[in-house]
C-alpha cells in the first residue's frame, strides 16, 4: 500500500455518501469532523446515527488496560468488534500487546493501522488466506500473525501449501482447545497432545502457545460461570504443561490466550500457568471499547461482584444510536425511524435511553416505561403502558421528537456504520471513526 493509500485508509475522506453524514456539507478527512463544529442535538446530522460518547471510550480503555496490568497479563482486543482503524489506534496506544482478528481480511485492516503483533483467533486454512498471510509478512518488517490450529486435517493442508511454495515462511500456530457441543478446537486431552507433536514436527509451522474461548458457555450466573471457565482452563493448563515438559513450543515465550467479553475475569488469572519457560497471558475481549446497554451490561454486573467494584468505575456505554420519531399512529406506540439496518438485533432489541423534544439541545432520561418491541428494515416499534381507549398519555413523544436508543452487542451495530460521529456530553461532535467492514 503506498502512503498516498494509507492515508486514505487511515483518514478516509467522509461525505453525503455515507450515512449519517450531512447532506448540505462538503466532503471532510476523518480527522477534520471535530472542527466542523457540528451537534447532534442541533440537528446538524441526519438521523438516525450511530455515535460514540468520548468520555466512556476513554474510560472504558483506562479501565481494561489497568485490569489486565493488574492480573499480570496483556490485552490483544478483537478487532472484529469495530473493525475501526481509529479505535485500533487507540487500544494500541493505551497500552495493548496487539490485536485479535477473525479473518485474513480483518488482519490486513489492522495491519494497515499500525498493528504489528496479532492474533487470528480462528482456524487458516486456504491457500488464498495463507499467501495472503506469508504477503503481509514479507511487506512487514517485525510483523507477527499467529493463528489457530486444531487437526491434524487442517495441518495437512498447510503443509501441502508450504510444499508448493518453497522459501515460504513458517506459520506460527497456536493450539486451540474446545469444548464439546461448542465451536472449534481439539475436544480431548490425547487430540491436543497428538497435534501438538504433529506441529512441532512440521516445517511449515512453529508451535507458539495454548488458545481457547470461554464466551459461549457465559450464563451471567457466577457459580455455573467459574466452574465451566475453570475446568477449560484446567484443560489448557494440562496441555499446556504437558507441551512445554515435552520441548514441544518453539518459541522464546509461550502466548496462552483466551477471554471474550462476558466474563473475562474467570480466565485472566489463569493465563499465566508455570510451565517453567516465559509465559505472555493474551486476553482477548474486544466489545470492552463501547461496552453496551444490554447484553454485556447484564454480564458486567456479575463480573463487578466478583471484582468488588461498582458501576461507576468499571465499564460504561458508549455507542448510542440516535433516531427521530415519524409517526404515532395509535395510542401506545411510535414508530423510529431506525431498523435493522442501523442497529444491533441478534442478541436482543434496542432499549430506548434518552428522549430529546424537536429543537432542543439537550437530551432527558427516557421514561421508564419506553419498550422497542419490534424492528422492521428501517422502522423500530416504540411502545408504552396505555389504559384502553385512553388518550396519549404525557409520556408520548411526539412527531419530531429524537430518541436515543442503547445497543445489545456492538459488534452487530458497527458493522452498519461506514463512520460514527464521537461526541462529547452535550453531544458536539470532537472526533471521527470510520470503520472497514
Amino acid at each position: 500500500m503506498t502512503m498516498t493509500a494509507m492515508n486514505d485508509f487511515n483518514d478516509p475522506l467522509l461525505g453525503s455518501h455515507s450515512k449519517g453524514y450531512p447532506r448540505t456539507q462538503p466532503p471532510r478527512r476523518c480527522s477534520a469532523i471535530g472542527a466542523a463544529g457540528w451537534n447532534v442535538l442541533a440537528g446538524d446530522l441526519p438521523l438516525p446515527l450511530a455515535l460514540l460518547k468520548r468520555e466512556a471510550l476513554e474510560h472504558n480503555l483506562a479501565w481494561m488496560q489497568a485490569r489486565v496490568r493488574a492480573w499480570g497479563i496483556d490485552l490483544a482486543p478483537h478487532g472484529k468488534t469495530s473493525m475501526s482503524p481509529q479505535l485500533f489506534r487507540r487500544q494500541l496506544d493505551a497500552g495493548a500487546w496487539g490485536l485479535t482478528f477473525a479473518t485474513v481480511t480483518q488482519l490486513a485492516v489492522g495491519v494497515a493501522a499500525g498493528a504489528r503483533r496479532t492474533l487470528i483467533a480462528n482456524q487458516v486454512l486456504s491457500d488464498e488466506d495463507l499467501a495472503g498471510i506469508q504477503t503481509l509478512l514479507r511487506a512487514h518488517a517485525g510483523l507477527r500473525i499467529a493463528f489457530l490450529v486444531d487437526s491434524l486435517a487442517q495441518l495437512a493442508l498447510i503443509e501441502d501449501w508450504a510444499q508448493r511454495h518453497a522459501g515460504s515462511l513458517p506459520f506460527e500456530t497456536l493450539l486451540e482447545i474446545g469444548v464439546e457441543g461448542a465451536r472449534t478446537g481439539c475436544r480431548t486431552h490425547a487430540q491436543a497432545l497428538a497435534l501438538a507433536t504433529r506441529l512441532r514436527a512440521s516445517a511449515a509451522v512453529r508451535l507458539v502457545g495454548i488458545e481457547a474461548y470461554e464466551g459461549l458457555g457465559a450464563t451471567g450466573a457466577s457459580a455455573p460461570d467459574a466452574a465451566y471457565a475453570r475446568a477449560l482452563m484446567d484443560r489448557v493448563h494440562a496441555v499446556a504443561c504437558e507441551c512445554a515438559a515435552r520441548g514441544l513450543f518453539e518459541t522464546d515465550e509461550v502466548l496462552l490466550s483466551a477471554g471474550g467479553s462476558a466474563i473475562f475475569d474467570l480466565v485472566a488469572e489463569r493465563l499465566k500457568p508455570a510451565l517453567g519457560v516465559p509465559v505472555r497471558g493474551l486476553l482477548r475481549s474486544g466489545c470492552y471499547v463501547t461496552h453496551d446497554h444490554g447484553v454485556y451490561r447484564r454480564m458486567l454486573g456479575a463480573v463487578e461482584e466478583r471484582l468488588g467494584c461498582g458501576c461507576d468505575t468499571s465499564l460504561r456505554p458508549a455507542l448510542e444510536v440516535w433516531a427521530t420519531v415519524q409517526s404515532c399512529p395509535e395510542p401506545g406506540l411510535a414508530i423510529l425511524a431506525v431498523g435493522k439496518r442501523d442497529i444491533s438485533f441478534d442478541l436482543a432489541l434496542p432499549v430506548p435511553i434518552l428522549h430529546a423534544a424537536r429543537g432542543a439541545r439537550a437530551a432527558q432520561a427516557a421514561p421508564a416505561g419506553w419498550r422497542i418491541s419490534a424492528l422492521n428494515d428501517q422502522h423500530a416499534y416504540l411502545r408504552w403502558d396505555v389504559a384502553p381507549n385512553a388518550p396519549q398519555t404525557p409520556q408520548a413523544p411526539a412527531v419530531g421528537d429524537r430518541v436515543g436508543l442503547g445497543i445489545s452487542h456492538p459488534c452487530t451495530t458497527f458493522d452498519k456504520w461506514h463512520w460514527m460521529p464521537v461526541v462529547e456530553s452535550d453531544y458536539r461532535v470532537s472526533d471521527a471513526v470510520s470503520m472497514h467492514f
